[in-house]
């Protein structure tokens, strides 16, 4: 166990950590090549597409060190605050992490939340500034913000690049002489816990897990402690770039198990796994229940692919166990589900790799937060749906999630954050400078105001620099109230919010006029009205398409005209009587993005 190492790489978003660890495989070995590609853990198509890390990933290395040879197992997390919940559950596995931080930028948000999350697991950090080989690296600076951060001190900070390969043998030694070998009985009962998992349709669910206590073999038979359930260890392994079976796997190890199971319901990530015989008097502390902060419909466009999308959900959720969801049906679409998920990139990255890896075509609601509502009678309701509300003369008052966020940034862009802040409903908490150009502004907002397109202005506005954080700050009361829109007086659940009081207008205008360019013209008038309970608020009209009935009429009296054009306004009325208006999924997505 001495010799085995169990690290995870810790950053912001694009501060350059699947490059690194690009460097460190290569330079173990462990990936020779035509094998050896840019972002070799990143085996997602949509991963390389958008240059993200979505899944955390373990792979192990050998490395010697003073003539012994260690085992080193790395685990690779993304870095986008959308991910976060893959970082908790990756620091779970390990006993030390590599805090990355880009020498250009310096320490942003998401580079602290990790790494408070780190030290409250008690991991060894080693603060690495990467990107040292750029022109506009600013390596004193940054030198100083990681000292104050971490209070270490300065010649602890290994300068590295992992484009050119600097400073990467430094990190191996540091990895062997800093972090503490995994702790745990080799004798004891066995102890293992789950901290990811994926489906494979030949064999069935692929378990990961890290053994705490004891070791296991090929054939053991075993059982997952929350479940009760048993089974067969077909076969155990570690991860390489491969899997590469294993006849026993020990204390320390972190490695995969195949047992046949077919059901995702019965892996549950968090669990523990240990021996039938000899069992484990307690399970491991898993991970805390992941909170979703965004709720959105997922419908299947043809209603008979219900099934079908049941098990594609269930089979992603193995994958991403941040991905919460609950049986729902609406008038508009039929039978679907109401998904959790912690952000809007989580919840576009969710629906494009259930396009992608299942071919499941569906339609997205409008995102919302869940809100609660007090009735006359003293009830309390949560409702993540707006169509779940209540009639307004039985509601006493509503409340909204609040959080408190972070946001960090260059004071060149102090006065357009403040005003996009406060556009949202933000309030002012504090300010303190970082360093002599970066300013941290903590501001509390309501959840449902950061949930559509609040980050990526936040992004255009500071043109990259700003980062943002945020956790949950409780409910307050709130003036919300349901926008409807109407189509042809018949009203769509899947495009209706709950909004502020303030800003009902103005949305219900914009997604008339948006509605108005999405809807293709039909052969009869649609009306396109948005509503407050009976109140119509905007309305805008979508033209009929008309054949032009009069083209025979040349000369003669006026009346065959109007003869002509009566009859066909009555043939229009009738139509619209029983015409339906489809809209479009392209009308759903950008409704979503109105600025």
């Amino acid at each position: 166990m001495k010799h085995i190492r169990n690290f995870c790489i810790i950053a912001h978003i694009d501060h350059g950590k699947s490059t690194l660890a690009d460097r460190l495989l290569e330079v173990t070995r462990t990936v020779v090549g035509k094998d050896m590609q840019a972002q070799v853990l990143d085996n997602m198509d949509l991963e390389r597409e958008r240059g993200i890390t979505i899944k955390s990933h373990a792979i192990q290395m050998d490395y010697t060190y003073n003539n012994e040879k260690y085992t080193l197992n790395l685990i690779d997390t993304p870095g986008h605050v959308d991910f976060a919940y893959e970082v908790s559950r990756s620091i779970a596995a390990c006993e030390g992490a590599l805090l990355i931080v880009d020498a250009t930028q310096g320490i942003q948000a998401q580079t602290i939340s990790n790494l408070y999350m780190a030290i409250e697991h008690d991991l060894e950090i080693i603060p690495i500034m990467n990107k040292m080989d750029m022109d506009n690296a600013m390596p004193e600076e940054v030198e100083d913000q990681i000292v104050e951060l971490l209070g270490c001190k300065p010649e602890e900070i290994i300068r590295a690049s992992g484009k050119t390969g600097m400073g990467v043998m430094e990190i191996l030694d540091a990895i062997v002489e800093r972090i503490k070998p995994p702790k745990g009985d080799p004798e004891a009962p066995l102890q293992c816990l789950i901290f990811d998992s994926v489906f494979n349709p030949f064999r069935g669910i692929i378990t990961y897990m890290k053994i705490v206590n004891g070791c296991i073999n090929t054939g053991d038979l075993v059982k997952f402690v929350n479940t009760g359930k048993q089974y067969n260890a077909d076969e155990i392994g570690v991860l390489r770039l491969d899997m590469e079976p294993r006849k026993e796997l020990k204390c320390g190890d972190v490695g995969y198990i195949i047992s046949g199971i077919k059901n995702s319901k019965e892996v549950r990530v968090g669990d523990t796994i240990t021996h039938v015989n000899e069992p484990c008097d307690s399970a491991i502390d898993g991970f805390e229940e992941v909170k979703p902060m965004v709720f959105a419909g997922i419908y299947p466009i043809d209603t008979d692919d219900f099934e079908d999308l049941r098990a594609s959900i269930e089979k992603l959720q193995l994958n991403d166990a941040a991905l919460t969801f609950q049986a729902e049906s609406s008038i508009a679409l039929g039978f679907g589900f109401r998904c959790g998920f912690l952000g809007m990139l989580h919840m576009e990255i969710v629906q494009e790799r259930l396009d992608r890896e299942f071919n499941m075509d569906v339609i997205t609601t409008v995102p919302n937060v869940p809100y609660k509502i007090y009735t006359k009678k003293g009830d309390v309701l949560e409702v993540h749906n707006p169509s779940g509300m209540p009639d307004i003369m039985l509601i006493d008052h509503v409340e909204e999630p609040y959080i408190r966020a972070s946001i960090i940034t260059k004071t060149d862009f102090i006065g357009q954050i403040m005003t996009l802040c406060l556009g949202k409903r933000g309030e002012l908490i504090k300010q303190e400078y970082i360093s002599s150009n970066r300013i941290e502004l903590i501001y509390d907002m309501p959840m449902g105001e950061i949930v559509f397109d609040f980050y990526d202005k936040l992004k255009s506005i500071s043109k990259g620099y700003a980062s943002f954080d945020y956790h949950m700050n409780g409910f307050r009361t709130s003036r919300l109230i349901k926008l409807d829109i109407l189509l042809n007086g018949e009203p769509v659940d899947a495009l209706s919010t709950l909004t502020h009081f303030d800003n009902a207008v103005t949305i219900g205008r914009r997604m008339c006029e948006k509605l108005k360019e999405l809807i293709p013209r039909q052969q009869f008038e649609i009306a396109i009205q948005a509503a407050i309970g009976s109140k119509i608020i905007a309305r805008e009209t979508i033209k009929p398409v008309r054949k032009d009935v009069t083209a025979k009429c040349y000369g003669g009296d006026v009346s065959r005209k109007r003869k002509l054009l009566e009859k066909q306004k009555k043939g229009k009325k009738r139509m619209k009587q029983i015409g339906t208006v489809e809209v479009p999924q392209k009308a759903f997505m950008e409704v979503l993005k109105l600025d």
